[in-house]
């Protein structure tokens, strides 16, 4: 088991109007001097961080300390919290590798500032925001911290469309799976997708309504122009959690389909074993009848075929006609025909169709 990262990354950008600066400090101690008034700095921690670090950016940028608590405990529910001169909000981010992996951001923003903390220093989903920054792509350095604050939320956000197209791809070849061939374990595959769908419902969801009270929010340190593209951003968590409700309902019925799909093979199974000892009764009925050891010298009534000169081939006649006549009977009769798809598994079939 890999040991788990203990390098806390601590980086700042710093940009406005014709300036830009990006660098790694050692120290929160560092960072005063770097700071210049009137540009906006994103200082950005990777990695797990201790208290006393915590207590330091306090301290510089005058976070409240109840803010402070919810970054050391971590786990937290997605939320948006006002104090005053700045804002807080928690929004967890998604990767998706074997498993579904969340990791807590947590954001502060007030005038000139946007501090961020990571859990991990292994990648996240804010490279586009650095990349926008350090090209000087669109105006975003003629903007304040509250749009910087918008497109780290916003990178969040669609940090999930990746992660649903991935879970929506193993739903669709999982379904193939269990149309196609006999697959033991589907149900541990689709109760797997199932909680990663859930894990993300219960990201999603609080996220959004964090996203929405940040779009109401009626102080003056967002701006109108944001708040248009907070808008947006909404718009984007509403269409996630359309999805993930598709993709949870999409698992059920998975679990449906396959449970139908069982068993219309195990009927399949059952009826072709039904139809070969249909088949076999009336020959080991005649079978039967002459494996009796009556005598005949004692009885002109004692199977006197046992001694007829084609006694033999005319009993195996006899159980070959009884077959075959009871064959096509069952055909006549549309017994024979394949059983195919049950109605049930049909209705599933489209409804998942309907779901794409």
């Amino acid at each position: 088991m890999a040991t788990p990262p203990t390098e806390t990354v601590i980086s700042l950008i710093s940009y406005g109007p014709g300036y830009f600066l990006e660098k790694q400090v050692a120290s929160v101690s560092d960072l005063p001097e770097l700071i210049k008034a009137g540009k906006v700095s994103w200082v950005d921690i990777d990695g797990p961080v201790g208290a006393a670090v915590v207590q330091e950016l306090g301290q510089l940028f005058s976070l409240h300390t109840l803010a402070l608590e919810d970054v050391v405990n971590g786990r937290q529910r997605a939320k948006f919290e006002e104090y005053g001169q700045h804002h807080f909000l928690i929004a967890p981010m998604v990767t998706l590798t074997e498993r579904l992996k969340t990791e807590q951001l947590s954001l502060f923003f007030g005038a000139g500032f946007v501090v961020t903390f990571q859990e991990l220093p292994d990648g996240d989903c804010l490279a586009p925001v650095r990349e926008r920054l350090r090209n000087e792509i669109g105006n975003l350095r003629n903007l304040g911290a509250d749009h910087l604050a918008y497109m780290i939320v916003d990178a969040v956000v669609d940090g999930y469309f990746p992660v649903l197209q991935s879970l929506g791809d193993k739903l669709e070849e999982l379904e193939d799976d269990i149309l196609l061939r006999y697959d033991a374990k589907a149900p541990g595959k689709i109760y797997a997708l199932k909680r990663d769908v859930i894990k993300l419902r219960r990201s999603i969801w609080p996220l959004r309504e964090a996203v929405h009270a940040l779009l109401r929010d009626s102080s003056a340190m967002v701006s109108g122009d944001t708040r248009l593209y907070l808008r947006d951003c909404y718009d984007h968590a509403i269409r996630l959690l359309d999805l993930v409700e598709m993709y949870r309902e999409m698992c059920t019925d998975l679990m449906d389909l396959h449970l139908s799909s069982n068993s219309n093979r195990m009927n399949e199974v059952m009826k072709v074993l039904a139809i070969i000892t249909t088949l076999f009764i009336p020959p080991t009925f005649v079978a039967g009848i002459y494996g009796m050891n009556f005598n005949p010298d004692k009885s002109p009534w004692n199977m006197p075929e046992l001694n007829w000169f084609w006694g033999y081939p005319c009993a195996l006649s006899v159980m070959a006609l009884m077959m075959l006549g009871l064959f096509f009977w069952m055909r006549w009769k549309g017994w024979l025909k394949g059983a195919g798809i049950s109605e049930n598994e049909k209705s599933l079939r489209r409804k998942l169709k309907e779901l794409r």
